[in-house]
């Protein structure tokens, strides 16, 4: 009886194995390995020249500061692009005055009008917050790489310079088209590991 005890103890123990190659597996019924073929990607991995994740690293935190002082400029009015008795903690609509300077006349007047409320606001600012500190932070860069462009993508579309062109010098490249691509960049490259809590996101999720 002690005998099959300690072998049923041995093959729950050693059910969880890592194999040479670096991939997690388990063992089957057979006593075989069974790896799940997902081996752990680093920044490393990727991008083999330090100075490079360097580079990554500055423009990650970069950006997120930019969007973490858009934040704040809308949320306590510093008097960047929002005055003082325009921000939210003064009764500010940011969204709402945003969607309404420039959605008239426009073909998605209709589905921008959606956000023109109060919900509309606190999404805009948690979005702003949130890209802000998982730029900075370095982690949670997937959820970034994909929320990021689709905020672009929508604050693009809410304007859309073609139809305003005589307020852009360019009517179709302006900065939401650079900032878009910057989150797929830090997403793919794991920028996230450099200066960041990349790696000990990953090891929660």
């Amino acid at each position: 009886l002690l005998t099959q005890r300690a072998y049923s103890l041995r093959r729950v123990t050693s059910t969880l194995n890592i194999s040479e190659s670096g991939t997690a597996g388990f063992l089957d019924r057979g006593g075989l390995l069974a790896t799940t073929n997902t081996p752990v990607v680093l920044q490393d991995d990727i991008i083999t020249r330090p100075g490079a994740r360097k580079a990554l690293a500055i423009l990650r935190i970069l950006v997120g500061f930019y969007f973490l002082r858009a934040f704040t400029d809308k949320m306590f009015g510093l008097g960047f692009s929002t005055p003082s008795e325009r921000s939210v903690l003064h009764g500010g609509q940011p969204a709402q005055g945003f969607i309404k300077a420039v959605i008239q006349g426009q073909p998605l007047e209709s589905f921008f009008s959606l956000f023109v409320n109060p919900v509309g606001d606190w999404l805009f600012l948690l979005g702003l917050l949130g890209l802000g500190l998982a730029l900075i932070l370095g982690m949670g860069v997937k959820v970034a790489g994909v929320a990021g462009p689709l905020l672009m993508a929508l604050m693009w579309l809410a304007e859309l310079p073609p139809i305003h062109s005589g307020e852009a010098s360019n009517p179709l490249i302006e900065d939401h088209w650079f900032l878009a691509p910057i989150f797929v960049v830090v997403m793919l490259t794991r920028a996230g590991d450099t200066w960041g809590l990349g790696q000990i996101g990953r090891a929660h999720v």
